[in-house]
Parts: structure tokens; C-alpha cells; sequence
């Protein structure tokens, strides 16, 4: 979980992708707290958590208050900037078409994705969302961001 780095004063470390994959599922067990959809989103820069956001469209009575938007969205304003191209978003399940889209304009550098969506994924419906340079990766904690999805998912029933 992350590796150990050298620097001119001293040991740092580095946190990997399981450290803050588990800061966007707390975010996405908070949503599920809040009756919400549960869905979290981190942005990392620079080693370092700019913005967490979880799912609110219920509490804004808004559908575009997804984690993923909520996150972004924040991470510009702490950045001042409208491009995110030296950040990391982390979310617990496949961002859908709309996000994915927001993704895309604020040029993230990496995408981090724990479970797939096969209903309403972005890459069912439009794969070439992203950026052209935006890195790809999948299935970080894919169980335990399922589990969550699943479990509110059987509440609800």
C-alpha cells in the first residue's frame, strides 16, 4: 500500500491506489448514510487529497450532484484552475456518460475506478469520453466498492 521514498530531510511516504481508493469508499459510505446512491470520489495531487465529494442528488434535489462532479468541481477551486492535468480521480464505481464527460473537459491526468457498471458506464455508452491522454485504470478495491452498490441496492428492496 504505497512505497517508502527518500528525501533530503528524511523518509516520506508514498500512499498508493488501495489507500485512496478507501478514502473514496468512505465517501461512498456516507452517501449510503445520507440514503444517497453510494458513490465516492477523491482528487489527488501531488501525492496529495485535494477534494472528496460522495453522491447528493437527492439532498440537492440536483442529478448532476454525482461524486464525481462534486469532487472535480472542488478540486478546481482549490487549484485555481480549470484543468486538472496533474491530478488523479478516484471513484468507487465507473463515473456514467455525464461524468465521464466532465472528466474529460477538466482533462484529469488518470482516471481510478473500483467496480465497472455495466448498466451505465461510460464505456458502454461512450468510450472516447476521456481525454485522449487521460490513463485508465480499473478494479482498484473492485469487491469492496461492488459490496457497497450491492448492499444499498438489497436495502432498498
Amino acid at each position: 500500500m504505497g512505497t517508502y521514498l527518500r528525501a533530503g530531510l528524511g523518509t516520506y511516504r508514498v500512499r498508493g491506489d488501495d489507500y485512496f481508493m478507501m478514502q473514496a469508499l468512505a465517501e461512498a459510505r456516507q452517501a449510503a448514510a445520507e440514503g444517497e446512491v453510494p458513490v465516492g470520489a477523491v482528487v489527488v495531487c501531488n501525492e496529495r487529497m485535494i477534494a472528496r465529494a460522495h453522491n447528493q442528488t437527492e439532498r440537492l434535489n440536483d442529478p448532476t450532484a454525482h461524486a464525481e462532479i462534486l469532487a472535480i468541481t472542488a478540486a478546481t477551486g482549490v487549484l485555481g484552475a480549470k484543468y486538472l492535468t496533474e491530478c488523479t480521480l478516484y471513484v468507487t464505481v465507473e463515473p456514467c456518460v455525464m461524468c465521464a464527460g466532465a472528466i474529460g473537459w477538466s482533462q484529469i491526468n488518470t482516471l481510478v475506478y473500483g467496480a465497472s457498471d455495466e448498466k451505465r458506464g461510460f464505456r458502454l455508452f461512450a468510450p472516447n469520453a476521456l481525454h485522449p491522454k487521460t490513463v485508465v485504470k480499473t478494479g482498484i478495491l473492485e469487491d469492496e466498492c461492488a459490496a457497497e452498490m450491492k448492499g444499498f441496492f438489497q436495502e432498498k428492496r
